[in-house]
This record gives C-alpha cells, structure tokens and sequence, in this order.
C-alpha cells in the first residue's frame, strides 16, 4: 500500500517557501543577531540591538511556523496567506525605504527586499486558485 499525500496547490508552494526562509531568518536572528544585523543594515549592533534583533528572530519564527501549510490536506489557510502577504509587502517596503530613503547598505539589504517583493507577487498570483480552508 502507497502512502499518498495530496499535491500542494501553487499558492501553498509559495507559502511553504516563504514560511521556510522566515524560520530560517528568526533562527539566524536569534542565535546570531549582529550578523544579521550587518549582513541587512551594514551596522555595528548594541547590547540593546541585540536584543531587538532577537526579539524580531522570536516573531519571524512563529509567523513562518504558523503559516506553513497543512501537509496532509494540501489547503493554504487564508489567515496564514494573508499575514505572510501582509508581512512581505510591508518588510519589503520597509527594506526599500531603508536602503533608498536612509541609506544603509548591507550587502543582503537589496536582494531581501527584492525577495519579500517577489513573494508578494506570487502570493496575489497563486491565492486565487488556491484550495482553502481555516478561516
């Protein structure tokens, strides 16, 4: 007998991906926070910068567990869709504003804001044929 799990629709791919690199980022942040911090900003962390920095780990890690999709069913919970949308329109703004309008420059700074922007993108493309439930 053949275990079949059901196939991932597009929208829970993307979601799966983007909560993947946000448990990875929380748990980078948390253990490492002043690489983090330099590698996004191109800054020196405080103490007190550290603590921030892994406080943000802490909330990045829960958003990216709490919106991985429901394996055994195959369905995107909309509430997990909208707040990894949510999320990444507004990082990937945030990260816009912070290299164009104050000009830090750490050498992930553009290519993390290009990523959230490009999950935003795939997230609007793919929720429409996405199987749902939850709420």
């Amino acid at each position: 007998m053949q275990n079949e799990s059901p196939t991932l629709s597009s929208a829970a791919k993307v979601l799966a991906f983007a909560a993947a690199a946000e448990v990875g980022t929380g748990l980078a942040a948390m253990i490492v926070p002043a690489v983090v911090v330099q590698l996004l900003l191109g800054l020196d962390v405080s103490a007190e910068g550290a603590v921030l920095a892994r406080c943000f780990g802490v909330a990045v890690l829960a958003l990216g567990i709490a919106c991985l999709p429901n394996r055994r069913s195959g369905n995107v919970d909309s509430a997990a869709l909208r707040a990894m949308l949510i999320y990444n329109a507004l990082i990937a703004s945030y990260l816009s504003y912070l290299g164009g309008l104050v000009h830090l420059a750490g050498v992930l700074l553009w290519p993390g804001a290009a990523l959230h922007a490009i999950v935003v993108a795939m997230l609007l493309l793919t929720r429409r044929d996405a199987p749902r439930g939850g709420r």
